[in-house]
């Protein structure tokens, strides 16, 4: 049997036909919106297209240089206004997070069983990355590889990871936010507002930068809920004329707050720590998209580019994490064939460095593409059983929901210690513990931790209690 579509305005809903709920179905009943799955894709282009961009590579007095090309420059400030993408990506997740909990719950999942969902789909292609790097970079420095280079290598590949940190923490969220969303559609982002406000004010205030690490959180939980607003239909109900308005005002906010106030005009500069300026370009993207939207899910069906979107969107994670080992990889190539075959390095920003880019990029974007194919299939894992029909579940056991957020915790920490302290041997084996019991499930490693504790005989444990002992 196949699966029947329910289409309803811009969104399909892939409903399992008769019979079908025996077997493994395609999809879960989620509704998918084709201008979602196309900007997400577009997205991703765009942040692979920016760090390609951003790997320079030269030789200097010293020796070779592996720096970032585009950091520090005058120029960059304005151009980060367009391709600062990242809340939009989060829309776009809260977006789909949202009707995926509403889903599953609909078919009486429990708030647990979503979030352990969640972690088994985006911890296994973070294992295979911190394993694999932390592998090859312990190669390269025994190979004599200058420890510098190393560091500056492992540096680079794990700055991208505080995505995949910050974006487990909100879908494990994703059930407690959803809900506080259909409590207090208003209230709850006026709070998280406030509460990023008050961050700002304090790091600024105090002149201490580690403060505003608590909007790591408290920016995206936010954002997020920019997009279940989205995927409310919200939007709908406002005419274009409005939607432009809340563009230029968002811009014009962004723009007092960039000159007159403490913000940097460089939207990656308020990305670490991220700042209230995200929350306010966020704004604008969203209404921005909303006026786009019909014309790009028109262009998904003209263009017959669902297959494509679909493709790439189930490898997105697997994308994300790959790119950057294979820039430093590529840029590590650069530096053999300039030592062994003499390969001039132009240097970066130089009119020739700039005329060597398109073939850079061709090149980057042909090597993501095997590398991609290898490594999708820990994204995909295995196939799991669907939840079965029944009516949504009052309430759910509380070990279970203290079990779901100990392994959500356990996955943060893990991608938390690379990001943090580097791919070192320790450090990696210390992040893959903490990632297992994320994907095993804290549950599942504490009964196998007890069966693995052999048992006191009985006789042993009764000739105790008559000595009493």
């Amino acid at each position: 049997m196949t699966d029947a579509l329910v289409r309803s305005p811009g969104i399909t809903r892939v409903v399992p036909a008769a019979g079908a709920a025996a077997s493994e179905p395609r999809s879960s009943g989620v509704a998918r919106d084709p201008s979602v799955d196309a900007i997400r894709v577009a997205l991703l282009v765009v942040v692979f297209a920016l760090h390609a961009m951003m790997v320079g590579v030269s030789v200097g007095a010293d020796g070779p240089v592996l720096q970032n090309a585009i950091e520090h420059q005058a120029w960059f400030a304005p151009v980060s206004w367009v391709v600062q993408i990242m809340p939009l990506f989060f829309i776009a997740g809260g977006f789909s997070s949202f009707h995926h909990w509403r889903s599953m719950r609909s078919r009486g999942a429990s708030g647990a069983e979503y979030v352990r969902a969640r972690l088994e789909r985006l911890v296994r292609p973070a294992i295979a990355v911190v394993a694999v790097v932390a592998v090859s970079l312990v190669w390269l420095a025994l190979a004599g590889l200058a420890p510098e280079l190393v560091a500056t290598a492992g540096f680079r590949i794990g700055q991208p990871l505080w995505f995949l940190g910050v974006y487990l923490a909100t879908s494990a969220l994703v059930p407690l936010m959803v809900r506080a969303h259909e409590r207090a559609r208003m209230l709850t982002p006026i709070v998280l507002l406030a509460a990023v406000v008050a961050v700002d004010a304090l790091r600024f205030s105090t002149g201490i930068e580690a403060i505003g690490f608590l909007n790591l959180l408290l920016v995206w939980l936010l954002v997020q809920q920019l997009g279940f607003h989205l995927a409310g239909g919200d939007l709908d109900r406002l005419s274009p004329s409005a939607l432009w308005g809340v563009a230029a005002a968002s811009l014009t906010l962004l723009a007092v707050l960039t000159v007159a106030g403490p913000y940097s005009g460089d939207m990656y500069v308020n990305l670490n720590p991220p700042t209230l300026c995200l929350v306010v370009l966020g704004v604008a993207q969203l209404a921005l998209f909303q006026l786009a939207r019909p014309r790009i899910r028109a262009w998904v069906e003209r263009a017959d580019a669902s297959r494509l979107v679909s493709a790439v969107g189930e490898r997105a994670m697997t994308i994300y994490l790959w790119h950057m080992p294979v820039l430093v990889a590529l840029a590590g190539g650069l530096l053999v064939a300039n030592a062994g075959a003499g390969l001039a390095l132009p240097e970066p920003l130089s009119a020739d460095w700039w005329a060597t880019r398109p073939v850079w990029l061709s090149v980057a974007a042909a090597a993501v593409v095997p590398v991609t194919l290898l490594f999708a299939r820990f994204e995909r894992g295995r196939a799991h059983r669907p939840v079965p029909h029944a009516a949504p579940a009052a309430s759910e056991s509380r070990p279970a929901a203290r079990s779901a957020a100990v392994d959500a915790v356990c996955g943060v920490a893990g991608i938390a210690v690379v990001l943090v302290t580097g791919f070192g041997p320790v450090q990696a084996v210390i992040a893959l513990a903490l990632l297992a019991v994320a994907l095993r499930g804290s549950t599942t490693v504490r009964a196998a931790a007890r069966s693995a504790v052999p048992a006191r005989p009985t006789g042993l444990r009764r000739a105790r209690s008559r000595a009493g002992t």
